[in-house]
């Protein structure tokens, strides 16, 4: 038995027939719903299972929905709710962060530095061990007559700096490692470094890299770091 068409709800025939949104059309009778265009299988566009045709195609529009209370409420109790997992996810995770710190040179220098120091006092104290008593460069606080210094260099104690004036005045110790003679004119650029002028002999020489020692300036008596290229081996 031949189905009956869509549109006009007569007979459809095989040869005629055109079977498209679940129904059935004649070729004739297959047109846009608005414009009466014939349509095809190719250009026909389909709206609760009716033909149109793209120009009278049915456009979506969106439901404005009002704010009520109801809505209010609901969107207050979101919000609500985000805030307090937000409270239980930090206060779960607290103390668990880590800052990240960029490693700039700045902060590599000082790394570098730290370490220089550490690997120094290591080897004094390593040293102090070794021979079973004081290390000779350090100076007491409070020295005993056998460290007065001289009568005419008493005068610097009233000075607003007093160590340096100290480690000027008092005897050098006597030098146990590597000696080294400057051989230009050096300031220190920090306060880990010591200053030396061209001709001064560099004692207790410890390498620290390639590039830089740790000594104590004869003259002076002042201990730090030193560039290796401003010095010669003696």
């Amino acid at each position: 038995m031949n189905p009956l068409c869509s549109r006009c709800n007569l007979v459809v025939y095989p040869t005629e027939k055109v079977n498209c949104l679940d129904k059935y059309w004649h070729k004739g009778c297959f047109s846009c719903e608005v414009c009466k265009m014939t349509l095809n299988m190719k250009n026909y566009k389909g709206f609760e299972k009716r033909p149109y045709c793209n120009a009278h195609y049915p456009k979506s529009n969106f439901t404005a929905v009002a704010d009520t209370p109801e809505n209010i409420r609901l969107k207050q109790q979101s919000m609500n709710q985000s805030q307090v997992r937000y409270k239980e996810d930090f206060e779960k995770n607290k103390g668990k962060g880590y800052s990240v710190v960029v490693d700039t040179p700045e902060l590599q220098r000082m790394k570098k530095t730290q370490e220089q120091i550490s690997n120094i006092r290591y080897h004094e104290e390593f040293e102090k061990k070794k021979t079973g008593g004081e290390v000779p460069h350090h100076q007491p606080s409070n020295p005993s007559p056998a460290y007065q210094p001289p009568a005419a260099s008493q005068n610097y104690h009233y000075e607003p700096t007093p160590e340096p004036v100290r480690q000027a005045a008092a005897a050098p110790p006597p030098s146990a490692g590597k000696r080294y003679r400057a051989l230009y004119d050096y300031s220190a650029a920090d306060e880990d470094e010591v200053s030396f002028v061209d001709g001064d002999v560099i004692v207790d020489v410890q390498q620290i890299d390639e590039g830089w020692m740790y000594g104590r300036v004869e003259r002076t008596g002042q201990k730090g770091m030193l560039p290796a290229n401003y010095v010669e081996a003696i």
